[in-house]
């Protein structure tokens, strides 16, 4: 069969054939639709991902949208690598897509709108009315967090970003820019929070503007007491893998520290993926109300495609 392999870490997938794999007990083959070029996908290849490549050479892709041997339609995890013509997954899990929905955007959706919300719902335990501001909004991941914010009631919504062209098209009830000074983007913080306390913080920079972020939410009155909470939830590190955390940030405020990725989610959570938040963010994509930017390219321009800067679009590989 063809499929995206690599080689070596570091390198680029390349389009070439690799060996049908042979279901075990649990398995079951997939006929491959369409599978999306992630960043949790380049950073295996890179090997600089805590669930890093082992073997070489491998097949890429760790999700996407195929057809089962009954013909089928489902979304899925794979044992083998799903950027290729067939796959292995569990006879167990996978998703039904339904009709009207297409292949690329049922391949795409997923992972970042699931990483959205985890985020949101099971780590930043959002309630409706709740203020939420997103570091990195305007990232494939960002919009979805805008647009399920929305679905599930909260009150406003701060967005921020470096790319202004891409803030100033979000539907956010405050956008601020990363192209201004320390100092002006931290008093941009303050004013915000004096307006309305953030309940749920979602960082998809991590780096200097986490620095600032949490700077800015840092108390300076040592008889202050608790009257507010803001769950501060760690997803990616666009900006960064590490910062300065003073001290006296999480002692002088009411901030709860927390990521949101694999390992950090209950057994229970991510059962629910399956059952509940699925299947009800393919309905909400059926009804308008979640969408995704997407750019589809056949499996055979794989190498062009690893390196497309598709500028907020999700490439997609498609079969």
């Amino acid at each position: 069969m063809k499929a995206a392999v690599l080689y070596k870490a570091g390198e680029t997938p390349k389009y070439a054939d690799f060996a049908e794999p042979i279901p075990a007990s649990h398995e079951q083959l997939i006929n491959i639709k369409a599978a999306s070029i992630k960043n949790l996908d380049k950073m295996r290849a890179k090997g600089a991902h805590y669930d890093k490549h082992e073997n070489y050479p491998v097949v890429v892709g760790v999700d996407g949208a195929g057809l089962l041997a009954d013909g089928t339609r489902v979304y899925a995890g794979s044992a083998t690598g799903m950027m290729s013509e067939k796959a292995l997954i569990n006879k167990h899990w996978y998703v039904p897509i339904p009709d009207g929905l297409d292949d690329v955007t049922a391949a795409a959706l997923p992972n970042p709108a699931i990483s959205a919300w985890l985020s949101l719902v099971y780590k930043g335990k959002l309630k409706k009315g709740g203020t939420v501001l997103i570091l990195g909004a305007t990232g494939i991941t960002g919009k979805l967090a805008i647009q399920l914010a929305q679905h599930l009631g909260a009150g406003r919504i701060i967005a921020i970003s470096r790319n202004q062209e891409a803030l100033d098209n979000l539907d956010a009830d405050v956008t601020i820019s990363l192209n201004q000074s320390d100092n002006d983007i931290k008093q941009a913080i303050k004013t915000e929070a004096a307006k309305t306390p953030f309940d749920v913080v979602i960082d998809y920079l991590w780096g200097k503007p986490a620095e600032l972020l949490l700077a800015a939410l840092t108390g300076h009155n040592l008889n202050a007491t608790v009257d507010h909470t803001t769950r501060y939830v760690q997803v990616g590190e666009m900006a960064g893998s590490a910062i300065n955390l003073p001290a006296a940030i999480l002692r002088s405020t009411a901030i709860e520290l927390t990521g949101a990725g694999g390992g950090s989610i209950s057994k229970e959570v991510i059962g629910k993926i399956q059952t509940e938040i699925l299947p009800e963010v393919f309905k909400l994509a059926l009804e308008g109300k979640l969408s995704i930017d997407t750019l589809a390219i056949p499996l055979k321009d794989v190498a062009e495609a690893w390196q497309q800067d598709a500028r907020g679009k999700r490439v997609v590989i498609t079969m």
